[in-house]
């Protein structure tokens, strides 16, 4: 008697915890009332991996690969953030606010993927086609080469793939797709899931490319909530303030290159648009001798950016004063201020302090810390930092300057951008092999640094005869 494969069981919409039976409270993620019955889908065992036959095991060495070249873009920065283009048989996932952009992106990657010569297919499950004709006429892009689904059933979607057999599909989105064999709701764990399991085996198989878009939650998390992230092969987020013109393209998962890339794009009315020098663009509004503002070269993978962060310390009434971190780490910051007063004798428990970083950039490397730092001080003893300095290193506990990495491509962009001058740790002067133009000043604690950075302090100007 043939046995049947399906099975009953209960899946958690936030955490994707799975429980043979019904619980009232997830014991994983601890919320309430957040079970979902979910019935597997009868599959035969004997249908391979992605659906196409029994596989046999290969010899690593036999494998051919000599078709699998990427699909380059015209866009670079996209580029960068893929790892140098469309690798064939991918997933990725777009990830981001509503309203950031993320369709917009889609609809040009889609219509460059078609100038390329591949056929791509584009459905959609929020917008009708006529909507998405309006956007490419707002964004000038053509359509030549590209087809347009407005579709939810994932099953139709998955005939006309294998109709049409495109180079690249796009799916607008993935929360938007159901498949009738799974009783819950479209956008839950199970349909989420399930969904992409879908698309993915389909990728593998054909060989085709497939980029899918993905809603967040109210904690910037793509909703699903990591289930997505484990079973695609990129996951790039776009971010960016809505205040801001700027949009930040960055990878937080690629298993075929580097996952600390980012691309700069600008938001305009004819779509998204590189940015060919992000570090001008983030400075550009930037006032001389500011107080409370320091320059730091960052790394974000491969490129330098020189960013703007800033620093507001204003006196408090309240009995915690507060600390507000803006694009950098809220435990970094309050070591950093731990630092300044234990070693520095900075006051600051009657301070609040805000920290900034200009452009809706974030910076999570920990060479930004001596200009926070400094931005600190500067603000709080109203004294500049001097004009045509950046600053780069790693504040230790003890108040030391740790050396950070690829310091000659940091000195390479502030030399580009007119920067004179450099506060560096110690320890890094010595992986320098010269640097024209950029006056390195090594220090080996904070408070040498500090001593550097700050201009002196002007004389009160005398009273004049009472």
């Amino acid at each position: 008697m043939a046995t049947s494969d399906a099975k009953t069981s209960y899946v958690c919409q936030h955490c994707a915890n799975e429980s043979p039976t019904w619980a009232g409270r997830c014991p994983q993620c601890g919320e309430w009332n957040s079970y979902l019955e979910r019935r597997s889908i009868n599959r035969s065992r004997r249908n391979g991996a992605h659906g196409l036959g029994v596989p046999h095991p290969e010899p690593l060495a036999d494998i051919d690969f000599s078709d699998a070249s990427r699909v380059v873009l015209p866009f670079r920065e996209v580029n960068r953030v893929l790892g140098g283009g469309i690798v064939p048989g991918s997933l990725t996932l777009i990830g981001g606010d509503p309203g950031i952009g993320k369709s917009t992106l889609l609809l040009q990657v889609a219509q460059a993927a078609a100038d390329s010569g591949g056929g791509v297919l584009y459905v959609s499950g929020e917008e009708s086609p006529q909507q998405i004709k309006l956007r490419a006429q707002r964004i000038g892009v053509s359509g030549e080469g590209l087809l347009l689904l407005s579709e939810t059933n994932l099953e139709g979607v998955m005939e006309h793939l294998a109709e049409r057999r495109p180079a690249l599909a796009v799916v607008d989105s993935i929360q938007t797709m159901y498949l009738d064999a799974v009783s819950s709701a479209p956008g839950s764990v199970a349909q989420v899931r399930e969904c992409t399991l879908r698309l993915t085996q389909w990728a593998k198989g054909s060989g085709a490319a497939v980029f899918i878009a993905g809603h967040v939650t109210k904690d910037g998390a793509i909703a699903g909530p990591k289930v997505l992230e484990h079973m695609v092969d990129v996951v790039l987020y776009l971010e960016g303030e809505g205040f801001s013109p700027y949009r930040v393209l960055r990878s937080v998962k690629n298993r075929f290159g580097s996952t600390n890339e980012v691309g700069i794009f600008e938001m305009r009315d004819g779509g998204l648009a590189e940015v060919e020098n992000p570090s001008a663009a983030f400075l550009a509004h930037r006032g001389d001798a500011a107080h409370g503002s320091a320059i730091v070269p960052t790394l974000e993978g491969t490129r330098p950016l020189l960013v703007e962060v800033q620093a507001l310390v204003t006196p408090t009434a309240q009995a915690a004063p507060r600390r507000v971190a803006n694009g950098v780490d809220m435990n970094r910051l309050l070591m950093i201020t731990a630092v300044l007063t234990k070693h520095l004798g900075v006051r600051l428990s009657g301070q609040d302090v805000l920290v900034n970083v200009v452009g809706g950039l974030r910076i999570a490397e920990p060479a930004a810390d001596l200009g926070i730092a400094l931005a600190t001080v500067s603000s709080l003893s109203d004294v500049p930092v001097k004009p045509g300095c950046v600053a780069i290193g790693e504040v230790g506990l003890s108040g030391e300057l740790r050396p950070v990495s690829q310091v000659e491509r940091r000195l390479t962009e502030a030399a580009a951008l007119g920067f004179t001058a450099c506060i560096l740790p110690q320890g890094s002067l010595s992986s320098i092999t010269g640097r024209e133009g950029v006056e390195l000043l090594g220090a080996a604690t904070l408070r040498d640094a500090i001593g550097m950075g700050l201009e002196a302090p002007r004389a009160a100007a005398p009273s004049g005869p009472r």
